[in-house]
C-alpha cells in the first residue's frame, strides 16, 4: 500500500486517498460538481473542517456530497456507510441539518408550529413515501447512513488511515506506509466549479419580470443550480437562494442593496443557500410558510454552529399560508403546495397594472404529475392538491415556470403539454428532450422574462428612496423634486469608465441605482482598487461640500449600472440650506478611519456609511488618562497606550464582551473612535451585515461572550 496522496478538486477542498480509503476533507458549496469533474468516482468519509464559512459561503454543504456516495458511488447499493469525521458537536450538527434536509420535519415540530392536520399527513406521507428504503421495505434513518469517527485527543481512524487534528484546519493523514499533512489555507478563495458569464448591459428595471440567475440541477457539472430574481416595481425579490449567491447577483448587475426579500421553497442546498443573506446591508424579508422557516433557521444554525434565536435575528419572517392570498406591497402572491421529498411551496406572483392583470406562476420543485396521480390513489396527496397542481399546468398564465428535472423527486416536460400559459420555461434541466425544444422555453444564467416593462417611475422612487437612506431621514420633498426635475438616467456596460481620475469636476453628482462600481486610484505607476461601491452610494458629492475642483480617483463599472446624474449646484445649495455641511463632512472623514478599523474592515461601503454616521471621534493628550464610560464603546485610531495597546484595542463598553472600565493613559496623543451603545445596538438590529461579523469577529476573542454557540445537538 502506497502513502496518502492528496487531490485538490477545489479551493477549500481536499480529497486524500490510498489504495483502500477515500476522504473528501471540507464541502464547498456544489463541491459534487468539481468532483465530477475530476474525475473522482468514490470516496468513503467527509471530514468536518474547523471553518463553517469563507467568502460568503459554507463550507459544510453535505446534501450532495451524500447523494454522490448514494448515486454516484452507489454506497448503499453495495451496503457501505458514509463516516463522518470530526468532533461530537460538529457531528451533531451535520446529522441533524441531514435528518432536516433529506427527510424534514417530524410530526411533533409540525404539531408545535401549528400545521394543518390534513397538510401534516400529507407532508410526512409523502416524505416517508419518497425516503430511501432497506432491502426490507423499511425507511432508513439518516442516522443509519453515516458511521461516526469522533476526534479523541486529536486522532481519529477512518479505515485505513489514522487522522490527526493538528491545529485549525490542519491534519496528518497517516497509513503503515507513510504520512501527509492537509493544511487549507485562510486565503483560499471559494469559487463557483463552472463559468459565470457576467452581463456587460444593464437590463433596466421593471415592474415585473424575471431574471434567471440559473437553471439547472444541483448534478449539472458546467452550470448554476436554479434560481431566479422576482423584479417587482423596481425592486428585487429572489426566488430561492441558490450557492455562489453573491457571484450571480453580480454577473446580472443586481446589488445587495437592490435586494428586499426572498421567497423560499424548499429546504434543499440548491435552493436553500441562506447565509450570504445573513450579510446583507439590510434586514431579508423571507416569504415563505412558518414550517420553511423554522426548518431554514435550524438548518443555518447547524450549519454554522450558532444558536437558532440569533440565526432568527438576521432575517424577518413574512409568513404565507398556501391557498391564501397575500398582498405584498402591491405584489398579490397565491402560493400553493407542492409533491416534493420534504415540505415544498410555489407561487402564483400577480401584478394589477390599471385593471391590466399579468401574472407569473412558479410551480417549484415538484414530481412529475404521473407519480403524483399514484400518490393520490394512495391516499398520501389529498385531492386538493392534487386538483391545484392541475390548474397550475392548465389554467392560463403569461409566463409558466416548472419543474423539468425528471428525476426520482422531479417534473417532467410532458406535464406542461397541455398549458394554455403564453409561454413556458422549465427549470432544473439542462438540456430539454428533442420532442419539446420547439415547444417549451430553456431558463439559462442570463435570461429575463419581462412581464410588465418598467418606466421612469422606477428610477425617480429608487432615488428618493436611496437618497433618504444616505440622509439617514426622509429627504426633503422639494429638494427631491429639485433635483428630479433636472435627473439624468445613464446606463454603463461593464468595464465602462464613470468618472475619470483628475478631471475638473463637471457640475455633477452620481447616485448608483444599480450594480456596482470600482473607485480605483493610479499613483502614476499602477492602478489600485480603493474601495467598492453599490446601488445606493453617492459619487461625487463630497466635491461638492468641500469645494475641490478635480476628481481625486476614477470610478469604473465593476458589472453593468444605471446612474442617475443630477446637479452639483442644486445638490450644494440644498447641503448649505439645510446646515448640514459640517455633519456631513465629519462624516467624511470618519468614513475611511472605519473602515481601517480591525472591527469594521470587511463591511460593505453602505454599512461603513451608517456605521460612520453614529461614530464619534475624541482625543487624549499625551499623559491624560481617560475614565471609559460604561455605556459607550472607544476604538484606539492613532496612539499608544501606557498599556502598550495600539491601533484597534477597545474600552469602555464592548459589543458580546466584557467591559473595560479601567482607566486608560495615553504615553502619546491618542485618537479614539466611539460609539453611544444605544445607538450601536439600535444599528446593529437593523443591519444583517453588521449584526454578523461583530459576533464573527468576537469568536477570534477568547475573552469575549460566546454563549450564542451551539453546543451538541439531537438529530430529532
Amino acid at each position: 500500500m502506497a502513502q496518502p496522496a492528496v487531490l485538490r478538486p477545489a479551493d477549500s477542498s481536499r480529497v486524500v486517498q490510498d489504495q483502500k480509503t477515500v476522504v473528501l476533507v471540507g464541502q464547498p458549496p456544489e463541491i459534487l460538481k468539481n468532483l465530477l469533474q475530476n474525475g473522482i468516482s468514490s470516496f468513503d468519509a467527509m471530514l468536518l473542517t474547523d471553518s463553517r464559512e469563507k467568502d460568503g459561503s459554507l463550507l459544510n454543504n453535505l446534501e450532495f456530497p451524500f447523494y454522490f456516495f448514494v448515486f454516484v458511488a452507489r454506497g448503499l447499493a453495495e451496503g457501505r456507510k458514509l463516516t463522518l469525521v470530526g468532533n461530537e458537536a460538529d457531528v451533531s450538527h451535520a446529522l441533524r441539518l441531514m435528518r432536516i434536509t433529506l427527510m424534514g420535519p417530524t410530526r411533533q415540530e409540525l404539531t408545535d408550529w401549528g400545521t394543518d392536520e390534513a397538510l401534516k399527513e400529507e407532508w410526512l406521507g409523502v416524505s416517508e413515501a419518497l425516503a430511501l428504503k432497506a432491502d426490507d421495505g423499511q425507511t432508513i434513518a439518516v442516522e443509519d447512513f453515516f458511521e461516526i469517527a469522533q476526534f479523541k485527543e486529536g486522532i481519529a481512524q477512518v479505515g485505513s488511515m489514522k487522522i490527526q487534528h493538528l491545529s485549525h484546519d490542519h491534519y496528518r493523514f497517516s497509513n503503515e506506509d507513510g504520512a501527509v499533512e492537509v493544511e487549507l489555507d485562510a486565503h483560499e478563495s471559494v469559487d463557483p466549479p463552472y463559468k459565470i458569464s457576467s452581463d456587460y448591459v444593464p437590463g433596466g428595471l421593471v415592474k415585473l419580470g424575471v431574471e434567471v440567475l440559473g437553471g439547472a440541477s444541483g448534478f449539472a457539472v458546467d452550470e448554476p443550480c436554479t434560481g431566479l430574481a422576482l423584479c417587482v416595481n423596481g425592486e428585487y425579490l429572489l426566488i430561492d437562494s441558490i450557492p455562489f449567491l453573491d457571484q450571480h447577483l453580480f454577473a446580472r448587475g443586481i446589488s445587495k442593496n437592490q435586494i428586499s426579500a426572498v421567497f423560499l421553497t424548499h429546504l434543499h442546498d440548491d435552493h436553500c443557500a441562506m447565509f450570504p443573506l445573513m450579510k446583507m446591508p439590510n434586514i431579508v424579508e423571507v416569504i415563505t410558510t412558518r414550517e420553511i422557516f423554522e426548518m431554514a433557521m435550524d438548518k443555518l444554525a447547524c450549519n454554522l454552529g450558532w444558536s437558532i434565536e440569533v440565526i432568527k435575528e438576521h432575517f424577518i419572517l413574512v409568513e404565507v399560508v398556501p391557498g391564501r392570498v397575500l398582498n405584498y406591497y402591491g405584489l398579490i402572491i397565491n402560493p400553493h403546495i407542492t409533491v416534493h421529498s420534504i415540505p415544498t411551496i410555489g407561487a402564483k406572483f400577480q401584478i394589477d397594472r390599471s385593471g391590466f392583470v399579468r401574472d407569473l406562476c412558479i410551480v417549484g420543485d415538484n414530481n412529475d404529475m404521473a407519480s403524483v396521480r399514484e400518490l393520490n390513489k394512495l391516499g398520501i396527496v389529498r385531492d386538493e392538491t392534487l386538483d391545484d397542481l392541475n390548474h397550475l399546468f392548465t389554467d392560463p398564465h403569461h409566463i409558466l415556470i416548472a419543474d423539468g428535472g425528471a428525476g426520482a423527486i422531479h417534473g417532467d416536460p410532458v406535464d406542461a403539454l397541455d398549458s394554455k400559459a403564453e409561454r413556458v420555461v422549465f427549470v432544473h434541466v439542462e438540456d430539454l428532450p428533442a420532442e419539446f425544444s420547439n415547444t417549451f422555453s430553456l431558463a439559462s444564467s442570463g435570461k429575463r422574462y419581462t412581464i410588465f416593462d418598467g418606466d421612469q417611475s422606477l428610477y425617480t422612487s429608487q432615488v428618493n428612496h436611496y437618497l433618504s437612506r444616505w440622509l439617514g431621514k426622509q429627504f426633503p420633498n422639494r429638494w427631491m423634486r429639485s433635483l428630479l426635475a433636472q435627473e439624468e438616467i445613464r446606463r454603463y456596460n461593464n468595464d465602462d469608465v464613470v468618472v475619470v481620475q483628475d478631471s475638473d469636476s463637471t457640475g455633477f453628482v452620481y447616485l448608483i441605482l444599480t450594480g456596482y462600481c470600482n473607485v480605483v486610484h493610479h499613483d502614476g505607476t499602477s492602478s489600485n482598487t480603493i474601495a467598492q461601491l453599490q446601488a445606493g452610494d453617492l459619487i461625487g458629492e463630497m466635491a461638492v461640500v468641500t469645494g475641490a475642483g478635480s476628481r481625486n480617483a476614477s470610478v469604473v463599472a465593476a458589472s453593468p449600472v444605471t446612474i442617475c446624474v443630477f446637479s452639483e449646484s442644486i445638490f450644494q445649495a440644498f447641503v448649505e440650506t439645510e446646515g448640514i455641511k459640517e455633519e456631513i463632512l465629519h462624516r467624511w472623514k470618519l468614513r475611511p478611519i472605519v473602515r481601517a478599523l480591525p472591527q469594521f474592515k470587511d463591511l460593505s461601503s453602505t454599512v461603513a456609511e451608517k456605521v460612520g454616521r453614529i461614530a464619534g471621534f475624541q482625543t487624549l493628550a499625551s499623559g491624560q488618562t481617560l475614565k471609559p464610560d460604561a455605556g459607550t464603546w472607544y476604538i484606539l485610531n492613532e496612539g499608544q497606550l501606557e498599556s502598550n495597546e495600539q491601533h484597534g484595542y477597545e474600552s469602555g463598553w464592548r459589543p458580546f464582551a466584557k467591559d473595560r472600565v479601567e482607566s486608560i493613559i495615553a504615553t502619546d496623543e491618542c485618537s479614539f473612535i466611539t460609539f453611544k451603545k444605544q445607538d450601536f445596538e439600535q444599528l446593529r438590529a437593523e443591519v444583517p451585515q453588521l449584526n454578523y461579523l461583530t459576533r464573527k469577529q468576537r469568536l477570534r476573542d477568547k475573552e469575549a461572550d460566546q454563549s450564542w454557540q451551539l453546543g451538541v445537538v439531537s438529530i430529532y
